[in-house]
């Protein structure tokens, strides 16, 4: 059944009471008690935190080095040895090379597509999008769902959270806002992820649209709220009571944010000592991570964290100067960040009930090109998985001597997330229902099951 939402003009008014407070949150909550009420709650307790590099990484300067290729191709940095014998990866990802033994590499991950928009719906989805007329895949109700929606009606909510958070920014660039794949798609809104994409926002701190505005205070907030008590005393029934229900609910857990025990302190990193901060480093990336690891500590079942800048001169679309922007801006603080996740989920216990992964939408191509740059590829890339039962310390797949093509077991991208799926309980056989009541699988890949120890 989908319950749609038809609030009166009394329940509006009642709404319109508190405008201009924590109404965004509220819409939100009030779909994800909607969520709830119809998927119930899930025993699973394996969660998920994806790092998404916006742009498409290359593959030659992160894991999968050719330092043996003509100058056509080779790039200007070497490889360095990591703590598992034979392995080696850039030698700009010292902190990355120390904890080789909680991940594995997976060096031979493909599609066709050499499209931004069509990558990220597929490295997202593990699924194609709905046919376009033209231009790039943005966010459509069409397109299958991503994997925190698909998450959020198999499992329900828990904890007072909602089962798939997106932060900090969104998975675009300067051209195109959003691209598909980032919301429940077909699933329906109640499913969608909560998606912290404020571009002024620190994460670590409670967002804007948390807070009431400038001037409101939590005083005047009160105020509001006994007069909204009082709007509420008076006795009415109807067919819309129980929506209603539900949207009140959700404005009472969106108010509780201003509370000292509220649950959404997930989201702040004032309880941290000030060394984690350092450790994860103090960026919007890194201090995204540390979140996730809050959130999913904290029963969430899906994180998605996307590069922090959207620019393409400032993510991992590297047309231009590609080794010194990888070297200055893109490889420190990604390789600071994700060490300290790997190191810190396993240090409070959470690593085997956590699974991380790294993608992007491609890899780069093994050509450099005039402006010393590598431009788009979806023939090859490299992906990370880790925990939730991914034995570390391992490559598999293979390149050839270019980085252009995999020689040894591929992974196409539905394998790659359907390896996802795998680690979070569920398989191709799995079915989700989008809003029309019809049943749809959640991936049609096959997990690589020689990750698992």
């Amino acid at each position: 059944m989908v319950i749609r939402r038809e609030l009166n003009r009394r329940t509006m008014l009642q709404a319109g009471v508190l405008a201009g407070t924590t109404t965004n949150l509220v819409d939100h909550i009030f779909l994800s008690e909607v969520s709830k009420a119809q998927t119930g709650q899930s025993s699973t307790n394996t969660n998920c935190i994806m790092l998404y590099m916006t742009g498409g990484p290359a593959q030659q300067e992160t894991f999968d080095m050719k330092p043996e290729c003509d100058e056509r191709f080779r790039g200007e940095f070497l490889p360095a040895p990591t703590n598992v014998p034979g392995i080696q990866i850039c030698e700009h990802l010292p902190h990355l090379a120390n904890v080789a033994d909680k991940y594995a590499i997976i060096r031979s991950t493909w599609h066709e597509s050499n499209t931004h928009g069509v990558g990220v719906h597929y490295n997202l989805t593990g699924l194609k999008h709905a046919p376009r007329q033209r231009g790039e895949p943005q966010v459509s109700r069409d397109d299958p769902p991503n994997i925190g929606g698909a998450l959020r009606q198999l499992r329900g909510d828990r904890n007072g959270l909602p089962g798939a958070i997106h932060l900090p920014v969104r998975i675009g660039d300067q051209n195109n806002f959003r691209w598909g794949g980032q919301h429940a798609g077909f699933l329906g809104q109640q499913y969608d992820p909560l998606t912290l994409i404020e571009e002024s926002w620190n994460p670590g701190t409670l967002p804007q649209s948390f807070l009431p505005p400038d001037g409101v205070g939590v005083e005047r907030l009160r105020d509001r709220v006994n007069l909204l008590t009082g709007l509420e005393k008076e006795p009415r029934k109807s067919k819309l009571d129980d929506n209603r229900q539900l949207y009140e609910d959700a404005r009472r857990r969106a108010l509780s944010i201003l509370q000292s025990d509220s649950v959404w302190k997930a989201f702040l990193i004032e309880e941290e000592k000030p060394s984690t901060i350092e450790w994860y480093g103090d960026n919007k990336f890194g201090r995204s991570c540390l979140v996730a690891r809050r959130l999913v500590e904290r029963g969430v079942s899906f994180v998605t964290v996307p590069w922090m800048y959207l620019h393409s001169t400032k993510n991992f679309d590297t047309h231009a100067n590609h080794f010194k922007v990888m070297k200055d801006l893109l490889l420190p603080p990604m390789d600071r960040a994700m060490a300290a996740l790997f190191s810190d989920l396993e240090q409070r216990g959470l690593y085997e009930n956590t699974l991380v992964s790294w993608t992007g939408e491609f890899g780069r191509t093994p050509k450099i090109n005039g402006k010393a740059g590598r431009d788009h590829w979806g023939k090859v890339y490299s992906t990370l998985l880790a925990g939730a039962g991914i034995q570390g310390g391992q490559v598999y797949g293979a390149t050839d001597q270019i980085g252009g093509e995999p020689t040894d077991r591929p992974v196409y991208v539905s394998d790659y997330v359907a390896t996802i799926y795998k680690a979070l309980g569920y398989d191709s056989s799995t079915l989700v229902y989008d809003r029309f009541g019809r049943p749809h699988p959640i991936v049609q890949g096959n997990p690589v099951k020689a990750l698992f120890g």
